[in-house]
Formats: C-alpha cells, sequence, structure tokens
C-alpha cells in the first residue's frame, strides 16, 4: 500500500526584480516587477509503507521545497499530495502526530536546556502517554547510547550528539512516516556512521517510511535501495540504486597489490583497460560480467599476487553522469 502519493506537485516563489542604485530603489517604492522561481515542477512519485528512499540531487533541485509541502510547512503552488490518508497543508492535528521531520541544519531542541526537557515538551506536544514515552525514550536511548548526556545543556553537546538527540526527540511519538532532510550533514566520519546504522536498524525493526536527502553518496549507498534523483524540479529518475549502478556504471574496478616491485606495464596490460599503474599495484576498468574470469587468470598466472579487490566504481560518478545526460 502507498503511504505517500504525490501527483503533478509544483511549487513557485515569487520575488521582485531590483535594479541597482538609489534611483531605481526609489522607483521600486511604485512600482516593481514580480518574478517567478519554480521551484518544484510537477513531480509524481509514490512511496509504499516500509520503504527507505533516497531523495537526491544538487542544491537548489528542490528537495527541502517538497519534504516542505509533504510535512505541511509549505503549499504548494498546484498539484496533490496525500501522506497516510491526510491532504499535508491542511495541517489536520491527526496526521501532525504521525510524521516526524528532522532537519541536520534546523534544532528542534532548546539551546540552552538539557535534551531530557525537550524530550518531555514533546510528549506534551504529541500527547503521548507516561507509559508509552518511558518505553520509546528507554529504547532509543539505549540504541544511540546517549544515556549519560540526557541532562547536559544542549549547547555543549558535540555535533553528533546533538544529531541524536535530536532523532529522539522526532521518534519519541512513534511516527509513520519520517522526513530526514541531511541528518548527517558537518558529522565526522564515524557519527556520520552511528547515524546511518541507527537509522537503518529503525526501519528495518519499525517498518517506518523513511524519506532521506543527503550529499553523502555513502548514506544512499548504505541504506537505500530505491532513490529518487530530482534536478531542477524536476524528477529524472526514479527507481533501485542497483539498476542506476548497472546502467550508468557498467564496469567494475578490479585492483591487484603485488608482494613486490618490479612489475612491468606490458606484463598486465593482456588482461584488460588499465586505469592506473605502478610497479606494486594495477587497477583495471572492467565490464562486470568480464571481472571473475579476469581476477581468475590473474590469480593462475605467474604474477606475484599479494592481495586482490573488486569495488563498484563511485557512487557520486554515477549520479553525476545522470545530470551530465540530462
Amino acid at each position: 500500500m502507498s503511504i505517500i502519493k504525490v501527483k503533478n506537485l509544483k511549487k513557485n516563489y515569487e520575488y521582485y526584480k531590483k535594479a541597482p542604485g538609489l534611483w531605481a530603489s526609489i522607483i521600486g517604492l511604485f512600482k516593481r516587477e514580480k518574478l517567478y522561481a519554480e521551484a518544484v515542477k510537477g513531480i509524481d512519485f509514490e512511496i509504499k509503507e516500509g520503504e527507505l528512499v533516497g531523495f537526491i540531487g544538487p542544491n537548489g533541485a528542490g528537495k527541502t521545497t517538497t519534504l516542505k509541502m509533504l510535512s505541511g510547512i509549505l503549499y504548494p503552488s498546484d498539484g496533490q499530495a496525500e501522506v497516510l490518508g491526510h491532504t499535508p497543508w491542511k495541517r489536520e492535528p491527526k496526521y501532525q502526530k504521525q510524521f516526524a521531520l528532522v532537519m541536520g541544519q534546523k534544532n528542534q531542541l532548546w539551546w540552552d536546556l538539557p535534551p531530557m526537557e525537550s524530550f518531555i515538551l514533546n510528549k506534551e506536544i504529541y500527547e503521548v502517554r507516561d507509559e508509552d514515552f518511558k518505553k520509546n525514550l528507554d529504547e532509543l536511548v539505549e540504541l544511540l547510547d546517549i544515556k549519560d548526556i540526557l541532562n547536559i545543556q544542549v549547547r555543549k553537546l558535540s555535533l553528533g550528539q546533538r544529531m541524536k538527540c535530536e532523532l529522539v526527540a522526532a521518534l519519541l511519538h512513534s511516527p509513520k512516516v519520517l522526513f530526514l532532510d541531511e541528518p548527517t550533514i558537518g558529522l565526522d566520519v564515524v557519527a556520520q556512521k552511528n547515524i546511518r546504522n541507527f537509522i537503518k536498524k529503525y526501519n528495518q525493526e519499525k517498518k517506518t517510511t523513511i524519506i532521506l536527502t543527503s550529499h553523502y553518496m555513502e548514506d544512499i549507498k548504505e541504506l537505500c535501495d530505491r532513490i529518487i534523483i530530482i534536478d531542477l524540479g524536476k524528477i529524472v529518475y526514479d527507481g533501485s540504486l542497483s539498476a542506476v549502478i548497472k546502467k550508468y556504471a557498467p564496469n567494475k574496478e578490479l585492483k591487484i597489490t603485488f608482494n613486490s616491485g618490479g612489475i612491468r606495464r606490458e606484463q598486465v596490460e593482456q588482461y584488460g583497460k588499465i586505469e592506473k599503474f605502478s610497479q606494486h599495484a594495477v587497477t583495471f576498468r572492467l565490464e562486470r560480467e568480464q571481472v571473475k574470469d579476469t581476477a581468475a587468470k590473474i590469480l593462475s598466472s605467474d604474477l606475484p599476487v599479494d592481495d586482490i579487490m573488486i569495488d563498484e566504481v563511485n557512487i557520486q560518478s554515477v549520479i553525476r553522469k545522470i545530470f551530465n545526460s540530462q
């Protein structure tokens, strides 16, 4: 069953043309030219219950605008959207209690108060029963390992600790739909991995429907089987991540490391197209179907092979190819 349905959704912003100079500013008090910026240009998609979908695109593509419309913060210029059977911009309390929006660049926690105070406030706002609040809080605190920071002022926490607390605040009322807008932005590698592990585990256990936007391709690669790519307000791809990699990255990289130096290029160039070469290692770019056979041939040769590794092409370059092909 589709939890989220979007049909021909559009969002235009009005703004006024401003010419430079004092005289132009004075004229602008009486007469201004109104212009329109199309942030979202009639997009369509559906998301089923329990899906974790990556919603990706460059800056200004319309990702955050779309999430704001689906959460009811913005009214669309045209089109329809239905989430959990509700029209988001009607802002019905029954709907508002069933979703959560986490924005990596916006705080919902009170800066000068400990996270626990914000959790209690959210409990009252969402009318969560005492027993449910305690159960959910204990479970989330354990999953995110934040027991020791619950009573420390938010402004004294690290960015990674704050993001963990933001997730707890958003999930205390057990939302059926979760919108995550850049949840790992600015975090170090370890903190990003911790947040990714939590999101993945929570989605698997709770079957919460999640839309995730991120500029970090590792987030998308680790979490999402399906991706929706938006560019300049239009959806340019909607499908599985593996399919897009297969279409736009038909090759894999085969990396061979040798246990002694002195390897010559002519000794290895018979095995395929060489991407990188040194006397100690070589990287081939091969068609997917050729990788296993080529690796077997190299292993059975007289070459002093120390290690062998098969890698996918960088997903970021794959996404770049999609944008360039539009």
